[in-house]
């Protein structure tokens, strides 16, 4: 029957212990117990959770089944050959399961059974007695063997009955018995010389097995002194290891006797085991005990030698002693490192704790020289923790980073106490697995891309590149592009994206003058779970090319020639028209030149090749026919590479005067009334908007003069017929913005026009509007003289000056005067010297390559120098009225303006 002691406790690191015992000589297949059942686990998840004996512990002689837990033997099991005499037998076994680790120790207990008689080591056992010994006297004879241990074990020795010896059966120190024949009547050799018995010896078992042995007791002649000993039993220590031929003890034994009755020989009797008599040998003249093998702390702490000494004198008693060898322990072995579980990667997501391997340490050694330390050498983010008496567990101790460290070697150093210390080290090596815990990174947060204009669709244009630092699909990055529109149209009609690499191609031919930039973001993502993202601004920025050639706008004509009046009277530098051309392009692309073609032979006009003005360069010869018009080609080139161009051609036609040229004009327009084309409806409502605008101002006006006195200044040194009005007359003057100004001919010498005027932003937005009004003279011939008006523009069109962000403004004086053009006319240097001053603010659309009126401010008139006087105002006006009207015949004037505002 089976005996099972179960002992279950649960010990530091989450591991217990089961006792279970088995009788030795079990059939193969016997159940010892159930661990499962035994430690209260579910059957049903042992395979779930990795049921399974750690390597290292694994015996031949049992077996667990992994499915139900179940210890089994596995092969006859003999307690005399696995244990020998030891006391008692144990085999060990340890199992564990994961999820989570728990470690058990099972114990097997190998229990003896009777299975072995005691046998002497001989059939035949002599022992020679001189027939003098008295009773009493001892004399040792044959131990019997007997393998098995505990109560079936060697109990006693019995001899047959007679009536000259009997047994006396002792105990040795180990436990072992031993028998010696003692002599209980003299003997008589004459009488009987041979005395044979029969020697039994008897276990302890159930039920008991004996063995025998032929005791034949020989009776010597006498030898009247045995050898004796000093003593008894002799203690010597003796350390491990020691060489072959190290002294163990001298023993010394005396005999009274003389001559061959008093020479001792020693030699071990036959109560020594083999193994004692394959360790060590005893000289037989000299006493001496030496080592003769290999003496082992771990194999047996302490020896036995039985020692007889006998002399050589005929009937020869001899004497006998025990030594009793003691071996001292060297530190001799190292400890020894197995490990039972070992992970091979871990998540870089484990949690602090993670048990990564399970170790255990050992040493043959005892004492200090078996006391161990163990530690995890490196400093690496794993710490070692013990679990049950010399079992360990490796365990994360902080987090790691895959990124930083790919794996990691652990190198566990066990060492001992011993002096000098022994220690050895194991390694193992742990992966670290990839986690997706970082996200793609863009090299760059905004790109800002550059493309020609005109490409071809389908080029590509750029590369975006993001970069993941994990592993595998964490790290396998895609792109697209997050959806948004451009002028109304999804960003994916533009520009796409390769998935796989990031490389931008254009899906369009990009036109600079329709779009000059725009922006989209790239969206990178990896294919981790969960899956981590990133964006990226993209700024395309579109490349001006010269692909637009200049266009003329001005003037227009009939198929494409324009028509323009020269009269014979004028003087070099008259203007005769101003070429007006605009480039799509930008920058460089779109600035201009103008030349003269064709039609200049003779030198008659110069051209302005910046602002396109074209001029007369002398008079006209009085020789020249006038049905023979000048036919010139004008050339418009940009600065573009390869430069574009267009060309205008002009037909300029000899008139007497300007009236002529304006009556030959009114007659081609009677000519052309019967065509309502667009041009038509479009002066009809541009005139229609301009008399409402004009009676607006005169209504104004009379309001002004109603309130006010008027306020008049000369506007040309007394020459001047110009008067205005203002909201106060003795109010501070304000600077005039550029918007603020608008000219208006008037048709006769003494007619006014009052124009309202709103203040522009540039006065500061905490003024409220205030109205304005101007009072222009114009000459009779003034019917085709160009109004300019100033207008307010974005501040973005223009970089000059604070004060003048969107045009230019020319100012002329006595000493420097540009040519004055009034009706066609150059005025005289008279009228040129008096005290004039003209401003106006050409307003000119983008990419107008005109730079007439550049780097130039308004300039108000000044003061009548009459001070603050109304009436002297008045009575001056009055005085000058007369000089006045034959003055505004020529010239334009542009009057100080007041506010109302407070100072």
């Amino acid at each position: 029957m089976i005996l099972i002691f179960l002992f279950f406790s649960i010990l530091d690191g989450g591991l217990s212990q089961l006792h279970f015992s088995v009788p030795e000589e079990q059939e193969r297949g016997t159940v010892v117990g159930n661990i499962a059942e035994d430690l209260g686990l579910d059957i049903t998840k042992l395979s779930a959770r990795r049921f399974q004996t750690v390597p290292s512990s694994r015996t031949p002689y049992l077996e667990v089944n992994l499915e139900n837990g179940a210890l089994v033997v596995n092969e006859r099991i003999d307690r005399e050959e696995i244990c020998r005499q030891t006391v008692p037998c144990l085999l060990h076994l340890e199992v564990f399961l994961e999820n989570p680790l728990e470690l058990f120790r099972v114990e097997i207990e190998v229990m003896d059974i009777n299975d072995n008689p005691p046998s002497f080591p001989e059939t035949d056992i002599t022992v020679e007695i001189t027939e003098s010994a008295t009773p009493g006297t001892r004399f040792p004879v044959e131990n019997a063997f007997d393998p098995d241990v505990g109560t079936n074990a060697l109990s006693t020795y019995a001899i047959t009955t007679n009536n000259y010896f009997y047994l006396d059966v002792q105990t040795q120190g180990d436990g072992n018995r031993f028998a010696e024949l003692v002599l209980d009547k003299p003997l008589d050799r004459e009488q009987q010389a041979i005395h044979k018995y029969v020697l039994t010896a008897v276990d302890g078992g159930q039920p008991q097995r004996t063995g025998t042995a032929l005791l034949v007791v020989k009776v010597l002649d006498s030898n009247d002194n045995a050898p004796t000993f000093d003593q008894s039993v002799y203690s010597v220590s003796l350390r491990e290891n020691s060489p072959v031929g190290t002294l163990v003890i001298q023993l010394n034994a005396s005999d009274m006797d003389e001559g061959q009755n008093g020479e001792i020989v020693y030699s071990l009797s036959s109560h020594n085991s083999p193994r004692i008599r394959d360790l060590f040998n005893i000289d037989s003249r000299t006493g001496r005990i030496e080592v003769t093998g290999e003496v082992d702390y771990e194999e047996s702490s302490t020896h036995q030698i039985y020692v007889q000494a006998k002399d050589m004198g005929p009937n020869a008693v001899p004497a006998h002693c025990k030594v009793l060898v003691k071996l001292i322990d060297v530190n001799d072995n190292t400890p020894e490192i197995s490990f039972s579980t070992v992970t091979e990667s871990v998540s870089e997501q484990a949690a602090p704790g993670t048990v990564i391997a399970l170790l255990s340490v050992t040493d043959r050694d005892s004492g200090e020289n078996g006391q161990m330390t163990c530690e995890l050498h490196g400093e690496v983010p794993f710490k070692l923790k013990s679990s049950f008496k010399n079992y360990y567990t490796i365990v994360t101790d902080g987090p790691l980073d895959r990124e930083k460290a790919e794996s990691y070697t652990l190198t566990v150093v066990a060492k001992d106490k011993g002096v000098p210390s022994l220690s050895t080290s194991k390694s193992i090596k742990v992966h670290v697995s990839d986690e997706n815990d970082n996200a793609p990174r863009f090299m760059q947060s905004v790109y800002d891309v550059y493309v020609t204009e005109n490409n071809v669709p389908g080029a590509y244009i750029y590369a975006v590149s993001a970069v993941d630092p994990d592993v595998g699909q964490n790290a396998y990055v895609t792109y697209s592009i997050l959806e948004c529109e451009i002028q109304g149209m999804s960003i994916l009609t533009y520009v796409s994206i390769n998935s796989e690499n990031g490389y931008l191609y254009a899906l369009r031919s990009f036109d600079y003058e329709q779009i000059k930039e725009f922006s989209f973001m790239v969206h990178a993502k990896d294919s981790g779970a969960p899956e981590l993202t990133a964006n990226a601004t993209v700024n395309v920025i579109i490349v001006d090319q010269n692909d637009n050639a200049p266009s003329v706008i001005a003037p227009l004509g009939k198929n494409g020639t324009a028509r323009e009046h020269l009269p014979r009277s004028a003087e070099p530098g008259y203007l005769v028209t101003r070429i007006v051309a605009t480039d799509a392009d930008d920058g460089e692309n779109a600035r201009l030149s103008y030349s003269i073609l064709r039609g200049n032979e003779l030198g008659m006009f110069r051209m302005d090749w910046r602002t396109g003005e074209l001029r007369t360069a002398r008079r006209v010869s009085s020789k020249r026919d006038p049905p023979h018009p000048y036919d010139l080609l004008i050339e418009v080139r940009d600065h573009g590479q390869p430069p574009l161009s267009s060309s205008a051609s002009i037909n300029v036609l000899l008139v007497d005067s300007v009236v002529e040229g304006r009556s030959g004009d009114r007659g081609s327009v009677k000519s052309k009334e019967g065509s309502l084309d667009l041009t038509l409806i479009l002066i009809i409502a541009l005139g229609s908007v301009s008399f409402i605008f004009l009676l607006a101002m005169i209504v104004l006006a009379v309001r002004c003069q109603k309130d006010k006195k008027l306020n008049i200044y000369t506007c040309m040194a007394g020459d001047s017929c110009c008067q205005c009005c203002s909201r106060q007359a003795r109010g501070r003057k304000k600077k005039l913005s550029k918007s603020d100004i608008m000219l208006v001919q008037s048709t006769n010498v003494a007619s006014t026009a009052q124009v309202p005027v709103e203040e522009s932003g540039s006065f500061g937005s905490h003024h409220q509007n205030q109205n304005y009004c101007y009072q222009v003279c114009l000459t009779p011939e003034s019917a085709k003289t160009d109004l300019m008006f100033l207008k307010p523009c974005s501040p973005s069109r223009s970089t000059d000056t604070e004060h003048n962000p969107c045009g230019a403004i020319v100012t002329g004086y006595a000493d420097q005067q540009p040519d004055i053009i009034s009706n066609g006319s150059i005025l005289s240097s008279e009228t040129k010297h008096q005290r004039t001053e003209l401003s106006y603010l050409v307003d000119r659309p983008r990419r107008v390559n005109s730079s007439a009126f550049q780097e130039a401010d308004i300039v108000s008139s000044k003061d009548s120098g009459h001070g603050d006087s109304e009436q002297g105002d008045s009575d001056h006006d009055a005085t000058n009225r007369g000089h006045t009207a034959a003055a505004c015949l020529s010239t334009f004037c542009l009057f100080d303006v007041y506010d109302s505002g407070l100072p």
